[in-house]
């Protein structure tokens, strides 16, 4: 996983920093078939109840359209889970004093968004990425939006 400040693309960004807000990342091996082991790892340690698998290509019908609901700054009131099978993709995620932490995931990458924390979601150019879901309630979760919880 690369890190850098959106508004300092040259710099990289410390580990500590998604620590201190709370961000879980491992890097991981992937085994495309055998990588159960891992998420019921992550799920007794953490509490998730169900999974499932998103994965986004090219080619995917409406993908603008699904992309346009996390490119937006929102939060859950549950953890965003995601361990990378396939491809990659960009988080960007408010840090403790306002700026932007952009984190580019690839494959292998583990990453915890914690609740209640602010962030977004963009495809790489090549759009296309193949993730683990985890959640802590079998509804999931819906994102709500910076905009609607000022006003």
């Amino acid at each position: 996983m690369k890190l850098t400040w959106l508004d300092a693309p040259e710099s990289t960004v410390d580990r500590a920093e998604l620590a201190k807000i709370g961000v879980l990342h491992e890097q991981l091996e992937v085994d495309p078939v055998d990588y159960q082991p891992t998420m019921d790892r992550l799920k007794s340690d953490r509490g998730y109840v169900t999974q499932d698998i998103i994965e986004l290509r090219p080619d995917t019908p409406n993908l603008d359209g699904l992309c346009a609901k996390f490119k937006d700054e929102h939060l859950h009131t549950d953890d965003e889970v995601r361990f990378v099978l396939e491809g990659e993709g960009i988080f960007d995620l408010r840090s403790d004093g306002d700026r932007w932490i952009r984190a580019e995931v690839e494959k292998g990458d583990l990453l915890v968004v914690p609740a209640g924390l602010y962030h977004r979601f963009f495809l790489t150019d090549r759009r296309q990425i193949r993730c683990v879901r985890l959640f802590k309630d079998s509804s999931g979760w819906t994102p709500i939006y910076r905009e609607a919880a000022a006003s």
